[in-house]
């Protein structure tokens, strides 16, 4: 099965465009403020608006008010909550979407015991310990730290680049990859050459023995 890939930190409709036309399955918003790639709703339904079919348009919220995701999901049309706070499952699920949970990856993480707490997770963001910022830092984890079998999809985030991302995927073998920071320019602003350099890394770690 082949490794799916999103590419989150959107900020502008032409990196959008770009993401789709690399072919990643999916992309990511951050309505997080303290965030450097947060953005407005307005300016992330422009975004949305202009993804192509069969890409799934992603929300990254962490702790958020619920009065915040509400208006969030009225002006902008999500496929898929993504949750890096301490919410809970029922306030994950409250929202009648699918959603993943981020798990702050580190030497005592007792991954399934996470995944207990959240039986209504599409699948779970594995990704370094950031407490400041809540991931999209650019920072790897050591990979050993994730289970050889587990039964939800994993996606494998944090310090992922178009250099390590086939090594990644080898090792992991997760459900789907992750990337902000490691396909940028600068914060927030994506290179289209670096996201296609991580689409054939993600294919070439899939496809070697």
């Amino acid at each position: 099965m082949r490794t799916r890939v999103k590419i989150c930190g959107i900020t502008r409709r032409q990196d959008a465009e770009a993401v789709c036309a690399c072919g990643a399955d999916a992309l990511g918003l951050v309505f997080y403020s303290p965030s450097p790639r947060y953005i407005g709703t307005e300016v992330a339904r422009d975004i949305a608006l202009s993804v192509a079919p069969f890409v799934t348009v992603t929300g990254l919220f962490v702790d958020a008010a619920p009065a915040t995701i509400e208006t969030t999901l009225v002006q902008v049309p999500l496929g898929l909550l993504q949750f890096h706070g301490r919410e809970s499952n029922a306030e994950c699920s409250t929202w009648g979407m699918p959603f993943i949970k981020s798990v702050a990856m580190q030497a005592d993480t007792d991954l399934q015991a996470v995944m207990d707490d959240y039986p209504d997770a599409a699948g779970f963001l594995l990704d370094a310990w950031q407490p400041q910022t809540r991931g999209g830092g650019g920072e790897a984890f050591d990979w050993d730290f994730v289970p050889p079998r587990v039964d939800r999809p994993l996606i494998l985030a944090g310090g992922l680049t178009p250099d390590n991302v086939a090594a990644a995927v080898r090792r992991v073998r997760p459900f789907g990859v992750d990337v902000s920071s490691g396909v940028e320019s600068a914060p927030g602003i994506k290179s289209t050459a670096k996201i296609s350099e991580f689409m054939t890394g993600v294919q070439s770690g899939g496809t070697d023995a």
